[in-house]
C-alpha cells in the first residue's frame, strides 16, 4: 500500500550552545515579526492499519504535489520554559515532512494496546533521512524492537539510533529512524543536523515506504517515547495544538476524534485523535493526549462529539507557541495552561562527553 500523502505576555527563548541549526549556520534573531502564511491544504485518511506493529499507510485520495513550507524557526526554539522544540525534520522541506493524520503518535492501529510510539512521514523510497540533531549514531541495523540485532523479521526494519549530545532535565535523548532500504549512518560516529542516515525504505512490518520517527527520553527503550510533534521545530509562522480531553470526572477519553479547521477560506478539516492505551507517556507539563502541529497561525475551531453531542471551541493559533486547551466532558472546554512550571522543568544541556547509556 503506497503512503501519500491569551499569547504570553513575556516570551522567553533559550539557545543552548550544545544544539546546532541546520546547515550549521549562526542561528538568527527568533523573535520577529512573522509574515502572514497561507495554509497547505492536504487529504486526510482514517483507514486503519489491519495487524499489530503494521506500520501501514493508508490508500490516499488525491492531494496537491507541494513540498513548499515556511522555513523552521532556529533551533532549537523555545517561546516559553517548558517547551522544548530542539529538533529539525528528518525529512528534507523540499518534501512533505508532517505526519499522515491516523499515524501520529498513541494512534492505536489493531489491538487496544498496540499504540504508535512515533509518527509516520510520507516520503517516496529513497529520500534521504536526516538526523533531527547532533549526536552519535549508537545503532544502526536490523532488530531494534526486538532487541536481536540482525533480526530481519523485526517490525522496524533497518533502523538507526542517535543519541543527542543535549538533554532534557537531566536525561539523555534518542532519535530513531526506522524503516530504512538503505543504512548510511555508521555505529560509533558523530552526526550533525542534516547529515545523511540513510534512505526511506519499507522493511520491517509495513506496506509501503515511509519513516517511523520517534523521540524517546531518558532511555533508549519502546517504552521512554515522546510525542516527536513536541520536540520538532515548527515552520515559521505556525503553531502547536496541545491538549488534555478528559470526562466530567477527569479520566482521559481515548480515542476520541477532533477536528480542527481555520477559519481562512478553502481551509482544510485536519483531524486528530487522543491517544490510546499502550506504551505512551506524556509531557511532564502539559499532560496532553493529543497533539497537532504545524498549524498556520489563526483562529480555529475545535470540535468533538461526546455523549451523542457536538461540542466546540474556539482556539487562537499563534506563530511558534503552544496553544493549550483542555476538555472535561459536560463541562466543556478551558484554554486555562498547567500552572506555572518550576525550575525542574528547564532543559538541561548534557556533558559533551559521551554518557553511559542505561
Amino acid at each position: 500500500m503506497k503512503p501519500k500523502h491569551t499569547i504570553p505576555a513575556i516570551l522567553f527563548i533559550f539557545i543552548f550552545s550544545s544544539c546546532t541549526s541546520v546547515g550549521g549556520s549562526t542561528p538568527t534573531p527568533v523573535v520577529f515579526e512573522v509574515p502572514d502564511q497561507s495554509p497547505v491544504e492536504f487529504e486526510v485518511a482514517l483507514t486503519p492499519s489491519p495487524v499489530p506493529f503494521q506500520f501501514s499507510l493508508p490508500t490516499p485520495g488525491a492531494e496537491p504535489v507541494s513540498g513548499w513550507r515556511p522555513p523552521l524557526y532556529p533551533i532549537p526554539w523555545a517561546m516559553s520554559p517548558y517547551d522544548h522544540f530542539y529538533f529539525a525534520r528528518p525529512i528534507a522541506a523540499d518534501n512533505i515532512n508532517w505526519p499522515l493524520a491516523e499515524y501520529r503518535y498513541g494512534g492505536v492501529f489493531f489491538a487496544p494496546k498496540i499504540v504508535h510510539t512515533g509518527v509516520d512521514i510520507d516520503a517516496e523510497e529513497g529520500t534521504p533521512i536526516l538526523a533531527a540533531g547532533p549526536g552519535t549514531v549508537i545503532s544502526a541495523d536490523w532488530g531494534l524492537y526486538t532487541e536481536a540485532p540482525g533480526n530481519q523479521s523485526d517490525p522496524y526494519g533497518m533502523a538507526v539510533v542517535v543519541r543527542h549530545d543535549f538533554g532534557y532535565k537531566d536525561q539523555a535523548l534518542f532519535t530513531i529512524y526506522a524503516h530504512m532500504s538503505q543504512l548510511l549512518a555508521v555505529v560509533g560516529s558523530h552526526v550533525e543536523t542534516g547529515d545523511v542516515l540513510g534512505l526511506v525504505g519499507d522493511t520491517g512490518a509495513t506496506t509501503g515506504p515511509h519513516l517511523h520517527f520517534e523521540v524517546r527520553v531518558g532511555k533508549n527503550t519502546f517504552y521512554n517515547t515522546s510525542n516527536p510533534e513536541l520536540w520538532t521545530t515548527p515552520p515559521q509562522g505556525w503553531g502547536v495544538l496541545v491538549g488534555k480531553m478528559a470526562d466530567e470526572k477527569g479520566k482521559l477519553l481515548n480515542q476520541l476524534y477532533i477536528q480542527v479547521q481555520s477559519t481562512l477560506p478553502r481551509s482544510p478539516v485536519r483531524t486528530v485523535r487522543t491517544y490510546g492505551i499502550g506504551a505512551v507517556n506524556s509531557d511532564p507539563y502539559y499532560q496532553e493526549n493529543f497533539v497537532l502541529s504545524d498549524l498556520p497561525a489563526g483562529l480555529y475551531k475545535i470540535s468533538v462529539k461526546y455523549n451523542d453531542e457536538d461540542k466546540e471551541t474556539w482556539v487562537d493559533i499563534f506563530p511558534g507557541q503552544v496553544s493549550y486547551i483542555t476538555f472535561d466532558g459536560e463541562n466543556g472546554f478551558s484554554n486555562v495552561r498547567p500552572p506555572a512550571p518550576t525550575h525542574e522543568f528547564l532543559p538541561e544541556t548534557l556533558p559533551a562527553t559521551p554518557i553511559a547509556l542505561p
